[in-house]
């Protein structure tokens, strides 16, 4: 039994028919490698099955919680029943992109049975007439509640159900026993004590916090273009969200995308793909008529687990804001001003030390946290107040290495992330098997057209890597002028 930190409980009070807080990795196979030519279910469940082992939050489930007075727990499940969660799903024909997407987004919309253990994996085949994808191929979607994982735990999970080889997992001797869930008693004196503590933890979490923000700001202070003060005017999508969702995806190539961190300077991979996603919200916006003339900003989760503390469970996380310069028009321009964005946030978050957004939440009564984020956003959302970030951008490195699932290739992994009231859009980025892909998912009211903002997001792209290819252009015209006016000064000296 292990009982839930206030962050990850956080999520569980932030679940709601509108808002499921799930994540949901989305993993494509090619099977062409397998000697029987296809992997059946069966083979799909007996991995699951080899591999629960590797991770607890297979087999745990919620317990206790003091009706919202102090964080439940995990407990292992006495009744878990694999099948009920690995399910089985075909497209109907002719098994096209968009028909994958719209079934994603239904998926994601729908949230989990809260009594079992906080996941589930969907089988889905017929991608028979996806451009791109290899011929005959299929794919699996988990779901994860966000309260078990965040972005680099869930990557961790994505891990433990691969192999490195081809071979099918061979059988393993699992001594896993279900637990039952603590009394009465045991939840509400564990929540007496608890509540009892955190007046202390109040005192000591300001007395570290404060000093933390001082130095923070001091330490990162841009004299000349200090964005962190900057609250912007909303968008479409900082209001209150619908249950409907729609999921889209750019893919790109990895080796390109870094060949133009390389032909940019002093860039990231993360850079760019701001860039392109401000780009891409840039004219979507225009589009609409409804650009504001400040810049956007994306909050960005950031992992604060230490390496003593990769495990594959719970939320380590702080956010990031970063300016995605929507009021610059050229591509380079923006990437730029994306960069030293990014640099002064990390600047600032450094500073102000990675725990400091996990201690604040330890103060709060988990069910007065609760409360107070859905007053807050109510009364954003019937306001004209600003907004301090406007979308998520996720971004979650993947495995650069082969892995196999039942004998099948991973070909592709893309990412669904949870929507909530004033962040009805997520884009999710996830690098792994030679591609780096952003998947958005929005609310569809806010975004009716998804098709339209995926071809945003492929202009600001392409946008950026002709930029790129002219500024190596120019970087070889300059070398070859160097070179030329150096031997020119060598036959002087001769």
């Amino acid at each position: 039994m292990q009982q839930l930190t206030e962050m990850d409980a956080n999520f569980l009070q932030q679940e709601s028919a509108r808002t499921p807080m799930h994540i949901s990795p989305v993993i494509v196979y090619d099977q062409s490698g397998r000697k029987e030519g296809k992997v059946r279910f069966k083979e799909i469940l007996t991995t699951f099955e080899r591999n629960l082992h590797k991770s607890a939050i297979f087999r745990r489930k919620l317990a206790g919680g003091a009706m919202g007075l102090d964080t439940p727990y995990w407990v292992e499940d006495e009744g878990f029943d694999l099948e009920f969660h690995v399910r089985h799903l075909a497209l109907p024909k002719p098994g096209d992109w968009r028909q994958f997407c719209i079934l994603l987004a239904r998926l994601q919309a729908r949230g989990l049975d809260m009594k079992r253990p906080l996941w589930e994996a969907y089988v889905i085949e017929g991608l028979n007439k996806v451009q791109g994808l290899p011929e005959n191929s299929f794919a699996i979607m988990l779901k994860i509640h966000h309260s078990a994982i965040d972005g680099i735990s869930g990557a961790e999970i994505i891990t433990a159900i691969h192999r490195l080889s081809s071979e099918i997992a061979p059988p393993v001797v699992d001594t896993w026993r279900g637990e039952s869930a603590p009394s009465p008693w045991q939840v509400w004196s564990r929540a007496y004590v608890h509540n009892l503590q955190r007046p202390v933890k109040f005192v000591a979490t300001v007395s570290r916090l404060v000093p933390a923000i001082l130095r923070a700001r001091k330490l990162s202070a841009n004299p000349v273009n200090d964005r962190r003060k900057t609250l912007t005017e909303k968008t479409r999508f900082n209001t209150r969200i619908s249950s409907n969702r729609v999921v889209d995806a750019l893919i790109m190539d990895l080796a390109e995308v870094k060949s133009m961190r390389k032909a940019l300077h002093d860039v990231t991979i993360n850079d760019i793909v701001v860039a392109v996603i401000g780009g891409a919200l840039r004219k979507y916006l225009l589009a609409k008529g409804e650009l504001p003339e400040s810049s956007l900003i994306a909050g960005a989760p950031v992992n604060v687990r230490s390496e003593s503390s990769s495990d594959s469970s719970g939320n380590q996380v702080s956010l990031m804001r970063i300016d995605m310069a929507t009021n610059i028009a050229d591509p380079e321009e923006r990437l730029q001003a994306v960069h030293a964005s990014a640099q002064q946030s990390k600047a600032f978050s450094n500073a102000l030390g990675a725990s400091v957004m996990m201690n604040v939440s330890e103060i709060l009564i988990p069910q007065v946290l609760g409360w107070g984020f859905r007053v807050a956003t109510l009364a954003a959302a019937r306001t004209a107040r600003p907004m301090p970030c406007h979308v998520v951008i996720s971004n979650v490195p993947g495995p650069q290495f082969p892995i196999y699932l039942a004998g099948a290739r991973v070909h592709l992994i893309m990412g669904l992330g949870p929507l909530l009231d004033l962040m009805g859009l997520f884009h999710a980025v996830l690098s792994g098997a030679g591609h780096v892909t952003i998947t958005f998912t929005s609310c569809r009211e806010m975004m009716p057209d998804p098709q339209f903002y995926k071809t945003c997001l492929e202009e600001s792209f392409e946008e950026l890597r002709v930029a790129a290819h002219q500024a190596s252009q120019r970087a070889a015209t300059a070398e070859k002028r160097k070179a030329k006016t150096k031997n020119k000064a060598k036959a002087a000296k001769r």
